[in-house]
């Protein structure tokens, strides 16, 4: 399908996520990859941060407002809470956590799993898989329309994280 991958290899659209198994018979499954030169425990906290801002295009998905560029001391993500912000108002809600490794969360018929994967002692893989339970006619519009806002989104998380090398 079009915009289904993006960065990513065949080995890390083989593996599995925690989304899978939320959405086990999906329309649509779409794989998004980037490394990070920074250590998994850098990158984790920004992916943490999804819970305030949405951290793509913030003039579409965030009514124009700033997603934050430092880091809120946020406490761990708890499943049930919020899984992201836009515009300021709570959106979707976090389905499970492997707290350093794995968020997922679901948000507006969309289950996504955020992967946090070492690379070396100073790199990580943060990867990310999108399903769709419903709406098989819609499917290749949204996973173009993702492939645009996630890879905005990996690639500042991954500037965020390069960009403090002391880490949290």
């Amino acid at each position: 399908m079009l915009g289904d991958r993006w960065g990513v290899t065949d080995a890390e659209v083989a593996r599995r996520y925690t989304c899978d198994g939320v959405v086990p018979e999906p329309v649509l499954e779409a794989w998004r990859g980037v490394t990070v030169a920074a250590a998994p425990a850098q990158v984790w906290p920004w992916v943490c941060q999804i819970r305030v801002a949405p951290y793509s295009y913030d003039w579409i998905d965030n009514l124009g407002q700033r997603s934050p560029r430092r880091l809120l001391g946020l406490d761990a993500p708890r499943v049930g809470e919020a899984f992201t912000r836009t515009g300021g108002r709570p959106v979707g809600q976090v389905l499970a956590v492997d707290e350093g490794r794995e968020l997922t969360g679901r948000i507006m018929g969309a289950v996504m799993s955020y992967l946090l994967v070492p690379n070396g002692a100073t790199s990580t893989r943060l990867l990310l898989k999108v399903v769709l339970a419903r709406g098989r006619l819609l499917a290749p519009f949204v996973a173009v329309g993702d492939l645009v806002m996630a890879r905005r989104q990996l690639l500042t998380f991954a500037e965020l994280a390069e960009a403090d090398p002391t880490g949290p």
